[in-house]
Order: C-alpha cells, then sequence, then structure tokens
C-alpha cells in the first residue's frame, strides 16, 4: 500500500530537469529552487559541468537529488559542444521530464539544441544574457543573433529581474505572452560569527565579485583612490578573488599604482557565513558592474540592511532605487560615484535609513519563503503533459 501510494506521488509530481554550468550565481539559484519548491510537487534533476565541484543540490525534505555531469565549456567549442548535445538528448529521453529548464548563456544553449524537436516545454533564465558579456562588437552581434535564433527553439523566457525581462523582449524578441519573471530570491540570512582571520579594519566598504569584465574592479579601485584623498582611512574588502578572475593582475597592478595596499583587502573564496558577516558589519555595499541579471550578493546586502550604491545596470537598478535605500550611478563616473559613496559613510542617519529601506525591499520582493509560489505557478502553467 505505502509502495503504491509513493509510486503515485512520483507519478503525479512535475518533473524539471536543470541544465547549466553550475558555479557562482547560477549554482546559488538552482541550489534555492530545488530546496525550496514543494517536493511533493515538483522532482529535479540537474545536468551540471563535470570541471567544478557543484553544491551538493537536495529537495526540501533535505533528500539528494538526481544529478548528471555534463562536458559544458565555458568558451564556443563546436566539437565539445556538439558531443554536449548528443548527451544531453540522450538524457532528456531517459529522463522525459514535463520541464527542461536551462541557465545562462551556455546552459540555454546546450539545453535547448538538446530539447528541440522532443515537444517539452524550456523555460531559459539567462541571469544576464551573454551578449553583455563582451566588448567586441562582432561578438556581441555573434551572441545575440544566437540568443535570437534559439528563442525560437521551444522556449520562453524566465527572467530574473524585470530589466531582463524587458531586455529580452525588446532586443532578443520574445514575444511578451512567452516572457516570464521570477526576481532571484534568497532565504533570511541570520548572521553567524567569523570563521576566518580578520586583516581589515573595523569600518570598511565592502563587495562581492571576480576581477572580470563584468564586475569592473578596476573602476572600484580607481573610486576607492578618490575617496582616499578625502577619507584617508577608507577601506574596501572585496570578496570572491580567486576562481576564474581573469582581470585580478591588473587590479593588483591598479591598487599598486594608486598606492592602496593598505586600504584593500583582497578575499578568495569562502564560506557564505563569512560573506554574509562582512556584508552584515560593512558601512555599505558598493558595485561596479557592468551588467547583471539580479545579483544575489546586493540582495544579501539588502538583506543585512546595507546602503547600496551602484552602477545603473540591469539588475542594480531593480535592487536599488536611488535616493530611496542607495543611490545608481551613470556610467563609468568616479568622481559620482565617489560623491555618493562619502554622502552616506558621513550621514549616519542617512545611512540607517537607508538600510532599513533595503530590509523592507527584500521582505517585500526577493525572500524566498514569499516568492516561491510564483516560481511554482510559473512551472505549473508551462509544464508539458506525459
Amino acid at each position: 500500500m505505502n509502495k503504491h501510494r509513493t509510486m503515485n506521488e512520483t507519478a503525479s509530481k512535475t518533473k524539471i530537469l536543470h541544465v547549466a554550468r553550475a558555479a557562482g550565481g547560477i549554482g546559488v539559484y538552482i541550489d534555492l529552487i530545488t530546496r525550496y519548491t514543494n517536493d511533493l510537487k515538483f522532482e529535479h534533476i540537474v545536468v551540471h559541468e563535470d570541471d567544478y565541484e557543484t553544491i551538493s543540490f537536495k529537495n526540501k525534505s533535505g533528500n539528494p537529488i538526481r544529478t548528471y555531469k555534463l562536458n559544458i565549456p565555458r568558451e564556443i567549442n563546436p566539437a565539445a559542444d556538439l558531443k554536449a548535445v548528443i548527451r544531453m538528448r540522450k538524457i532528456i529521453k531517459r529522463e522525459n521530464p514535463q520541464i527542461i529548464h536551462v541557465h545562462s548563456a551556455k546552459g540555454g544553449v546546450i539545453g535547448r539544441l538538446a530539447a528541440w524537436g522532443t515537444g517539452i516545454p524550456v523555460l531559459y533564465t539567462p541571469n544576464a544574457f551573454s551578449y553583455l558579456s563582451t566588448p567586441n562588437p562582432f561578438k556581441r552581434f555573434v551572441f545575440l543573433s544566437i540568443e535570437r535564433i534559439l528563442k525560437e527553439f521551444n522556449s520562453k523566457l524566465l527572467a530574473s529581474s524585470p530589466s531582463e525581462l524587458e531586455r529580452g523582449v525588446k532586443e532578443v524578441g520574445f514575444k511578451k505572452e512567452k516572457a516570464f519573471l521570477y526576481n532571484n530570491s534568497i532565504e533570511p540570512i541570520e548572521v553567524a560569527g567569523l570563521t576566518m582571520p580578520r586583516t581589515w579594519p573595523d569600518k570598511y566598504i565592502c563587495t562581492v565579485g571576480r576581477p572580470s569584465y563584468q564586475k569592473r574592479l578596476d573602476m572600484m579601485i580607481k573610486v576607492l583612490a578618490a575617496l582616499k584623498k578625502e577619507w584617508p582611512d577608507i577601506h574596501l574588502v572585496v570578496m570572491g578573488v580567486g576562481f576564474y578572475s581573469p582581470e585580478l593582475d591588473r587590479v593588483k597592478q591598479l591598487i599598486k599604482k594608486y598606492g592602496l595596499k593598505s586600504n584593500v583587502t583582497l578575499l578568495e573564496w569562502t564560506d557564505k557565513e563569512n560573506v554574509h558577516y562582512i556584508i552584515s558589519n560593512a558601512r555599505l555595499y558598493i558595485s561596479t558592474a557592468r551588467y547583471e541579471g539580479l545579483p544575489f550578493s546586493v540582495i544579501e546586502a539588502l538583506a543585512l540592511g546595507k546602503p547600496v550604491v551602484a552602477t545603473r545596470v540591469d539588475g542594480n537598478k531593480d535592487l536599488v532605487i536611488d535616493g530611496y535605500n542607495g543611490y545608481l550611478v551613470e556610467g563609468e563616473n568616479i568622481s559620482e560615484m565617489k560623491n555618493k559613496v562619502l554622502e552616506i559613510l558621513q550621514n549616519q542617519a542617512l545611512a540607517e535609513t537607508f538600510g532599513l529601506r533595503s530590509e523592507q525591499l527584500f521582505e517585500e520582493n526577493y525572500n524566498i519563503l514569499k516568492t516561491i509560489g510564483l516560481l511554482e505557478n510559473i512551472y505549473l502553467k508551462n509544464r508539458g503533459g506525459k
């Protein structure tokens, strides 16, 4: 009897097959989805790359979920990509999911090509469209063209932010009726103690992000150099340095050039508990990103009641309301960002007001305990039949 009930419950679940390079924020996104969706209604399976130690994905009951490893190269590699598509196609046939949820540029390409012709609905979450990742006009054109072609492959857009949704409709060409929104969301944060050696002063500002084209840390170092002239003891803690940091040498050279060795702490990847502790004790959070999907680190800053100074780009502009819980800066305006950071540092009442408003925005829009039902409804609305 119990065995029969278990078989019926399994059969009635919506099976979702995720495809992704599950590093960084993408891994966090999938981990949160699998842990918070109702495991009596949804079954998750994750296909992830085989060159990265991924999160141990679990369902809401804490049980491990089924995973497959797949070689998904970061860069375009026709031979390896074709092998990945063929292997992915076999996994799809074996699992026969009701939804295929593909994540990021490369997962989106492999997953959608493999699903082509199966009739299985595909939801695509870019978490920042691929063509935003390059300053090269030709590469940008190629990447955008790929996005526009693949949108026709039985796929719908599941955007991670309102600005990503808007870009998907206006630039990539998704029809409005095939575009959905589920804001990246996280669980409320309980701050624990620091479990690593502390090498930075009590008063500091902070950011999370690897030195890369996307995060534009060279701009942040220049802002810090401008700040030091008016606030000599200014200190910046940068978390996330280490895994895939292509511009780390350039950042270090700039730190040396501007004489900021005593004003910057570069921390490699560390436990989330330490990241949360550092953000929660910072004076403010700063982002100089060129583009985002909906950055988890900024959501964490909101959840921890921090003012935020950020560039006005996709993702950031969804989380920061200019003059309400922080400030948005246009382009690469070093002077303006310096002034906005100083304004908060010099006005404790303003910092506290911005911080309280950040917490409120988190609770209203990005607390996964309150938002997960929206995603569940999107899954149910778009699932295919067996």
